[in-house]
């Protein structure tokens, strides 16, 4: 009995973020791009990001994604557009096609981070459209074993870097997570294009912009929105630091955040501590 309890509770929590999509879709182009609005006007910069829905073609991603370049094209506010290339189907005519709209409405690509076996293929495109356009962005995970490697790569270039712990970790990797985070911090301080700082954990921000700022190197805390970024944020404006939120949007988003929120029970501890200005407990680790 007790087995087929928790069979069916397991069923129930995987099933669950699929029915969210039914009842709430996610926030279209124009809600993204009014969120980003009020972000500017906060004094906020923004980073917007599709999340598609399952079954959705390569084809209708680039059409959501080029309705949000005309949504925040010609609007004033510092605005980046992230792309997903599996999302695409790595597909390079869909990808020029969007940053050559991006690229006209004055928007800077970034192409977000998957599994590592997707790696190879994104970052053949990204530096194929780093030749054209030198502002294109890309993410280095601390997870995976290739970041290092990636960071001296492009660390004399022009391309935007951001840096995250990475969501799907390398498998041969295991590692400290801070200490790798930092190791790429090191590894790319004193480039003179800009580096972005992409963790919700205050002691680890800290330290990676004080290493960036002490070797003079421009760079910026990235949060995404919806975590907790209180103590994050006070980190931010203690090294006049500027701060760009990650916006989410598409009708794959809600899912992915109640799948998230599923697989973190102790995320309203978080929330809580944050709030309120309380240390984290030892060995924990935010985002």
């Amino acid at each position: 009995m007790r087995t087929d309890l928790w069979a069916l509770l397991r069923e129930a929590r995987y099933a669950l973020p699929r029915q969210v999509e039914k009842l709430a879709p996610g926030p279209g182009a124009d809600a993204a791009a009014r969120i980003c609005g009020r972000l500017h006007r906060a004094g906020l910069a923004a980073t917007v990001g599709h999340f598609p829905a399952d079954g959705d073609t390569p084809e209708a991603v680039v059409a959501v994604n080029l309705a949000m370049v005309a949504c925040l094209g010609g609007r004033s506010g510092d605005a980046y557009l992230s792309v997903k290339a599996p999302a695409l189907g790595f597909d390079r005519l869909h990808l020029r096609r969007l940053a050559a709209a991006a690229a006209a409405s004055r928007l800077t690509l970034l192409f977000d981070a998957h599994a590592p076996r997707q790696a190879d293929d994104t970052q053949a495109l990204f530096a194929e459209l780093l030749a054209r356009y030198p502002g294109t962005g890309c993410v280095l995970p601390a997870r995976w074993l290739r970041s290092a490697t990636d960071a001296e790569r492009f660390r004399d270039g022009s391309a935007r870097l951001r840096i995250v712990k990475g969501e799907w970790a390398d498998p041969d990797w295991h590692g400290d997570i801070g200490h790798a985070y930092l190791d790429l911090v090191k590894r790319l301080a004193g480039r003179r294009a800009t580096v972005a700082i992409a963790t919700h954990c205050p002691q680890l921000a800290e330290r990676a912009l004080a290493l960036l700022l002490d070797a003079g190197t421009p760079c910026e805390l990235e949060q995404l929105r919806g975590l907790p970024m209180r103590r994050t944020m006070q980190v931010a404006q203690r090294w006049a630091v500027p701060v760009r939120v990650y916006v989410p949007y598409g009708r794959g988003w809600w899912p992915y955040a109640v799948d998230k929120a599923l697989a973190r029970p102790h995320l309203l501890g978080w929330m809580i501590r944050d709030r309120m200005g309380l240390a984290d407990p030892p060995g924990y680790s935010p985002a």
